[in-house]
């Protein structure tokens, strides 16, 4: 506790850093506000009501901030832009030059990467704004706009998407953190109180006993997600010894750090992506008056609303995705190559091949405990809404793995703005 307040009387003394999460304060207030103001022409009645039993763009709203639950300026947040940035990955695996950008060309490759991805977002909102837009309008939440009147529509989500990935960067720069990840944690942050209200609403006295057990449920599960994020197995890594004339170099001890979880919370946005996309497909279908069509679209309906099915198949994906995205973002034999170059080896493992054998098999069997523990946290809102049978009662899933992820590193950013000024 005294290391706490310590820490406090530093960030106060500290005008630098004050200023800079101020910025981020700053940041959030207008993103908040961006995110009140709705497009022309919303019916909130309707909308409302079809959010209500939509779990697909209940998924999109988490990555919007909580801009699309009232169809904001910023109602698609910056999911374009993740999925800008999950396409150029995935584009590594096909293109050797793209891979050698991103991995071998250090920080300049990194930024040329990342201005790729910028690129991609613009097209990518467009469609997607286009696509929400006149999935809604079919529904008669947007009631009859002409074409011109959904074309400035669409232009004004896309527009309020590149501003929140502009926004996010500025936050980079000039702020603490990851500046796209606080705008989803700021959103996800901003719901609280809405939920809170909507417990309150159906209060039952009766059920006192399992508000308790709740809470207690929640605590442990949190402090399990923290636990399991933060998990590492340290790989010893030695530096052999080089004599340069009457001088002997290197001979030094360290360790390579393996996450647990080494995939984050990609693995979960996936399969969501996946899973829901039939949802999305049964909407469209439904408005097509042809009976083989609407049986079509009855059965995916159907599919989509058993609860069992459902987390039966969204496990499955979270598992293999998990694996999937963890044999992209780490690969043994870059690592293997990278520590020949430099002079080191690890203790009992001949450097080259069998070190990349060596780290392979390793981060295989964390994996699978990785995947089972991300497939478990994306299913617990679903089996804590099946036990309690009040929807409000639900912990886990993306927006859970997002908000601590998020604190965590924001945590450790300050901490190391902290020490560098201390030092």
């Amino acid at each position: 506790m005294d290391l706490f307040f310590y820490k406090i009387k530093l960030i106060l003394g500290d005008k630098t850093l004050l200023k800079r999460l101020g910025f981020v304060a700053l940041a959030f207030i207008v993103f908040r506000a961006c995110a009140a103001i709705a497009i022309p022409g919303v019916d909130q009645a309707a909308l409302a009501q079809f959010f209500a039993g939509s779990q697909f763009f209940g998924l999109l709203n988490v990555f919007s901030g909580g801009g699309l639950s009232n169809l904001s300026l910023v109602m698609l947040g910056v999911g374009p832009f993740i999925t800008a940035s999950i396409i150029m990955q995935l584009m590594t695996m096909v293109f050797p030059q793209l891979k050698e950008m991103y991995q071998e060309d250090g920080a300049a490759g990194r930024l040329k990467f990342a201005q790729y991805s910028r690129i991609l977002t613009v097209p990518l909102a467009l469609v997607q704004g286009f696509g929400i837009l006149t999935l809604l309008k079919n529904q008669g939440i947007l009631g009859a706009i002409t074409v011109p009147q959904m074309a400035v529509n669409v232009i004004i989500v896309t527009a309020g998407s590149i501003f929140l990935m502009w926004l996010g960067e500025l936050i980079s720069e000039y702020g603490v953190g990851n500046g796209v990840s606080l705008i989803i944690f700021a959103g996800i942050v901003a719901r609280f109180p809405n939920d809170l209200v909507q417990l309150s609403a159906n209060f039952d006295p009766s059920q006192i006993p399992l508000y308790i057990g709740f809470f207690i449920v929640a605590v442990i599960i949190v402090a399990g997600v923290v636990v399991v994020t933060e998990a590492e197995r340290p790989i010893p890594v030695t530096y052999a010894k080089r004599i340069r004339g009457s001088k002997v170099y290197g001979g030094g001890s360290t360790y390579l750090p393996l996450r647990l979880n080494q995939a984050g919370v990609m693995p979960i946005i996936f399969a969501l992506s996946i899973l829901l996309f039939p949802q999305m497909i049964s909407v469209f279908l439904a408005s097509i008056d042809n009976s083989i069509v609407r049986a079509i679209s009855d059965l995916l309906a159907t599919i989509n609303n058993n609860r069992l099915i459902y987390g039966v198949l969204y496990f499955v994906l979270v598992f293999l995705f998990t694996y999937f995205y963890t044999a992209v973002t780490f690969d043994p034999e870059m690592i293997a190559t990278n520590l020949q170059k430099s002079g080191a080896f690890i203790p009992g493992v001949r450097p080259g091949q069998s070190t990349s054998l060596y780290l392979g098999h390793i981060i295989t069997r964390l994996t699978l405990v990785g995947a089972t523990f991300l497939g478990l946290i994306a299913i617990l809102p679903l089996i804590m809404q099946e036990i309690t049978g009040i929807q409000a009662l639900a912990i886990g899933g993306t927006a859970l793995l997002i908000v601590v992820s998020v604190a965590l590193e924001f945590v450790k950013q300050v901490d190391a703005q902290i020490s560098m000024r201390e030092y």
